[in-house]
């Protein structure tokens, strides 16, 4: 399993590999197989793939991955709270109700193991008492889907029988790509950005608020975004609620940016101007269209 690249470059490389045609496929499915480097038959539906590479094959994943975790069962707990919460330190140690210190302990081990890297608000917040905890991310897509839906039913899992997973994933599918989307939608405005180059990209939050984006300039612009990964096109009221998250932040954007999976309607259409962009899946296409075999990263583990 590759390690220690860029959620854009694990795209490219799945993308390559897979020959991914459809970006909305290819994302959902990257969602669940991405940093593997395992080839996966898109034509396939995905729920059939998740029960054939890894619920049938259960015992033998679970094998490695113990030994990345070193078989800490506090650990395993941490990540599904993880993959199933905000991600913020401080709410997966609530969520698994441990103390701060025992929380550490098992923090530790992961950071210790690479399968978590620690990401921090772009902007800390101006008043000291809304100050919270970093997040952790996931190096690697599949470990997210593993400890979401995968991990917390093992014991059914191991009598063969699938039911829950495929449950809660049929529920959470749709909510569970939004990350990969938002990570995407980041790395699409870092490449936009040739004239003024974004020296820092990432979210903000705090107690009152979350940005999905917050990216800052050369010039010194501040750019604030929204990512909506739905059915529904987004409306004018996602503008509304972008900018009274900055108010709550005490932020003051110079250009705000939304991305749509499904579009806009056409009153948010008609609000495009210099300081509001839109941005729907298909402007994401750019960042895949020149994928060649030098952006493969081959499987640095078993294939499965």
């Amino acid at each position: 399993m590759s390690k220690q690249h860029t959620i854009l470059k694990q795209f490219r490389s799945f993308c390559f590999q897979n020959n991914a045609k459809d970006l909305e496929q290819a994302i959902e499915y990257f969602s669940v197989f991405g940093g593997t480097s395992w080839a996966v038959d898109m034509q396939k539906p995905l729920i059939e793939l998740v029960e054939n590479k890894l619920l049938k094959n259960y015992a033998y994943i679970h094998g490695d991955i113990t030994k990345l975790t070193q078989s800490n069962k506090m650990s395993h707990a941490l990540l599904s709270a993880i993959a199933l919460g905000d991600s913020r330190i401080n709410s997966s140690y609530k969520r698994m109700r441990i103390s701060r210190e025992d929380g550490d302990r098992a923090l530790d081990v992961l950071l210790d193991s690479k399968l978590v890297e620690i990401e921090h608000s772009v902007e800390r917040p101006m008043r000291e008492e809304d100050d919270i905890s970093e997040k952790l991310n996931f190096v690697q897509p599949f470990m997210r889907f593993w400890f979401a839906f995968i991990s917390p039913f093992y014991k059914s899992i191991k009598e063969g029988n699938y039911k829950e997973v495929k449950e809660r994933f049929a529920n959470r599918e749709q909510g569970f790509c939004e990350p990969i989307f938002c990570k995407l939608s980041q790395a699409f405005l870092v490449k936009s950005f040739q004239d003024d180059p974004v020296v820092e990209m990432g979210s903000y939050w705090d107690k009152n608020a979350q940005i999905d984006i917050l990216a800052k300039t050369k010039s010194g612009k501040l750019i604030a975004g929204t990512c909506k990964y739905a059915k529904s096109k987004a409306n004018k009221t996602e503008i509304a609620k972008l900018k009274e998250k900055c108010v709550l932040a005490e932020l003051e954007p110079d250009m705000y940016v939304i991305f749509s999976k499904s579009g806009f309607t056409n009153e948010l259409k008609s609000s495009k101007s210099e300081s509001l962009k839109l941005f729907t899946l298909k402007s994401l296409k750019v960042l895949v269209d020149d994928v060649s075999e030098k952006d493969f990263i081959p499987c640095s583990g078993k294939k499965y």
